[in-house]
């Protein structure tokens, strides 16, 4: 029979530590449960504000702006024949990674 282990589920997610969009919960039950009460009746304090991080939002919004067309557009730059080589490259270093 497997052995069972003690965690409790909250703890046994790191997912939701390390995800920016997830609110941190507290491990413990009892704690977690008031938390969940609080939140939903909303009596729950405000979440606190970000800190800034110094970056300016205009050239963060263009940065994202230029990554998300970056890869479409040198695609359709690029030779067939020379796509076709850059994704034989890609299969090949995925194959070996695997081994």
């Amino acid at each position: 029979m497997p052995k069972r282990s003690s965690k409790t589920p909250v703890e046994t997610k790191p997912e939701a530590a390390s995800n920016p969009k997830r609110p941190k919960r507290p491990a413990d039950m009892n704690m977690l449960a008031f938390q969940i009460v609080q939140e939903a009746t909303g009596q729950a304090p405000p979440p606190e504000p970000k800190p800034d991080d110094g970056k300016n939002p205009a050239a963060v919004a263009l940065g994202k702006l230029g990554g998300l067309k970056g890869g479409k557009a040198r695609a359709k730059a690029l030779a067939p024949t020379k796509r076709s080589e850059i994704a034989k490259k890609a299969a090949k270093t995925r194959w070996q990674k695997g081994t």
